[in-house]
């Protein structure tokens, strides 16, 4: 940017300096036609006259097109952070709502987990009462059969090798 300024200064310059160098060719009177009429003016003054007015109307043009650029990207910049807040809030209500459920299955694991582990005491305490209720029986039967009671060993029963 600041390249592009100091050229356009030295290009103002160095018409300036032209035309100061040859001012006596730019004020000398010339016969001129417009077509249809003539009249006489300095061709030089017309000339330069030209080219300051193409210059401003061409600096006013870029201002004017800057101008609405810099507003252009205002908006478009506001309407990005709009954006970014609307995905924002989006997102944080997902994270809520991922929350919400989440809580919820873990309630609903621990529910179950508990019922399940209420179904396997349930099982063993019947388990249990029926071993004992079998081992009774075993018991009595071995009983009546012998005619009265033998003292178990504790001992572990070891298989023979054949």
């Amino acid at each position: 940017m600041r390249a592009r300024t100091l050229l356009l200064i030295l290009a103002i310059g160095l018409i300036a300096a032209f035309a100061a160098i040859n001012w006596v060719a730019f004020t000398t009177p010339t016969v001129l036609s417009l077509g249809l009429t003539t009249f006489e003016a300095p061709l030089g003054l017309i000339m330069l006259g030209l080219t300051v007015v193409t210059t401003l109307a061409f600096a006013g043009y870029m201002a004017v097109w800057q101008g609405s650029i810099l507003l252009e990207t205002r908006r478009h910049a506001k309407d990005l952070q709009a954006q970014r807040d609307l995905a924002d809030r989006a997102e944080d209500s997902r994270f809520t709502e991922l929350r919400s459920v989440m809580q919820a299955e873990l309630v609903e694991l621990a529910a179950r987990i508990a019922a399940t582990q209420e179904g396997l005491r349930t099982e063993l305490r019947d388990s249990t009462n029926s071993l004992a209720a079998m081992f009774g029986e075993m018991d009595d039967r071995r009983t009546s059969v012998q005619g009265k009671p033998q003292v178990v060993s504790n001992a572990p029963v070891v298989a023979k090798a054949s």
